[in-house]
């Protein structure tokens, strides 16, 4: 991927996130819809562990060390034993993340990985990764935001 394409388009996706988390109140951010196992607000906190996890590592070197256990795949707001980040904090994060993923040198993407993860071998197949899985969960939220205010308005 040709890093100033893949920039632009981590610009565009990380930048749509947060203006939508702008429009995000705790209550709606907190609802789980029906048919969902998650709410936005994991959404949002998924988003930043996994691309912590693919850019960076498995370290969480910058970010609370439960993330995971909050975030990860598998886990659910409902089975949680903290409240969670708030919806400042998460953005203030994801702010922050995405200036440290802007200064990687383009050199390191094309590192091949030490073993292949679902079937990526480099950290640049791993950043085209994280720019799919982020883009795909602002459109779940996306989504989600709009069955939550449609609820809103007939109950």
């Amino acid at each position: 991927m040709n890093r100033i394409i893949g920039l632009k388009q981590f610009e565009l996706t990380r930048g749509s996130l947060i203006k939508f988390m702008q429009t995000l109140d705790s209550e709606t951010a907190d609802k789980q819809p029906e048919g969902f196992n998650n709410t936005i607000r994991w959404h949002i906190g998924h988003v930043l562990s996994a691309a912590e996890l693919f850019m960076f590592g498995k370290e969480f070197k910058h970010l609370p060390s439960e993330y995971p256990s909050l975030f990860g795949n598998g886990t659910k707001p409902s089975e949680w034993n903290t409240e969670g980040p708030s919806l400042e904090e998460l953005m203030s994060q994801l702010q922050e993340q995405a200036q440290r993923i802007k200064v990687i040198p383009e050199e390191s993407f094309e590192k091949k990985l030490s073993e292949p993860f679902l079937g990526l071998e480099t950290v640049g197949e791993l950043y085209g990764m994280m720019l799919y899985h982020e883009a795909d969960h602002i459109g779940q939220i996306k989504a989600m935001k709009r069955i939550v205010e449609a609820k809103k308005v007939t109950e």
